[in-house]
């Protein structure tokens, strides 16, 4: 059994202009009251970040940027700090997405740095971990996850890394219509709440959030919610329609291994 209460963060990627984002999120506020038990929050692109803030003043909604810089100001151009996303009105952020790390070059030693700028000042960090079709097949998922988990969290305190948030995101299924299997995707979620057990505490660990991400629908949502170290989704694609992304809110809010004294 768990306490931990399901999460939902919406990805919205490079799409939507600034008015887009603000009537789809306007969309998906209206109907906050069918949330249930979900936490939710939604990752527009920088440029409407405190647009979409704006809109949701008044509501429990959460808003994440897609990433930040390790330093807070300086010579950087192109770059955006943490404190510059909190003033936007951001209270998460996603760190070390797979897009990040295949076309930006991210690395576990980055994603440890944003992730520890992200934490002091304030944000929750998404932290995304996940394995290749190379890697899954050469049956290297289990190492691959290890050595993301233990290089990118390495030197947090066990009060640090309560305050994060994983994303397990098996690369070869984003955004091709792949999706693990619940076994597949459980067996994984139970790999990495074991290490990071054995790193911060079971305590701890029993308390840290883990989100699937790759493909999720409101069509197999449901299966994966069910699993017992499933903690929620990080949703590509479906986030973009608020009718999906709202049916995957609703069908996650009702997996039936919640305790009713959630954190």
């Amino acid at each position: 059994m768990s306490s931990r209460r399901p999460l939902i963060a919406g990805n919205w990627k490079l799409n939507k202009t600034v008015n887009e984002a603000a009537q789809l999120v306007t969309l998906i506020k209206r109907r906050s009251r069918e949330f249930g038990i979900c936490e939710v929050v939604v990752c527009p692109p920088y440029t409407a970040l405190s647009e979409v803030a704006e809109a949701l003043i008044g509501t429990e909604i959460g808003l994440g940027a897609q990433d930040l810089y390790w330093e807070d100001k300086g010579a950087f151009t192109g770059e955006v700090s943490g404190p510059l996303i909190r003033d936007a009105g951001a209270t998460h952020v996603i760190i070390g997405h797979s897009e990040r790390r295949q076309f930006f070059h991210e690395t576990d030693d980055t994603v440890n740095k944003k992730t520890r700028a992200a934490l002091k000042c304030g944000l929750t960090p998404i932290v995304c971990v996940g394995e290749t079709l190379k890697e899954r097949e050469a049956d290297q998922t289990l190492r691959v996850l290890e050595k993301q988990l233990k290089d990118g969290l390495a030197g947090f305190s066990a009060g640090e890394a309560s305050r994060i948030v994983i994303a397990y995101e098996p690369v070869w299924a984003i955004g091709t219509g792949k999706v693990a299997t619940p076994d597949q995707a459980e067996a994984a979620h139970a790999f990495i709440r074991s290490k990071l057990s054995a790193a911060f505490g079971a305590e701890t660990a029993a308390d840290i959030r883990i989100l699937y991400g790759g493909s999720v629908k409101p069509d197999n949502i449901a299966s994966l919610a069910a699993q017992a170290d499933i903690d929620g989704a990080l949703v590509g694609g479906a986030s973009l329609d608020a009718n999906d992304f709202l049916e995957i809110i609703v069908k996650s809010g009702t997996r039936s291994h919640l305790k009713t004294n959630m954190k």
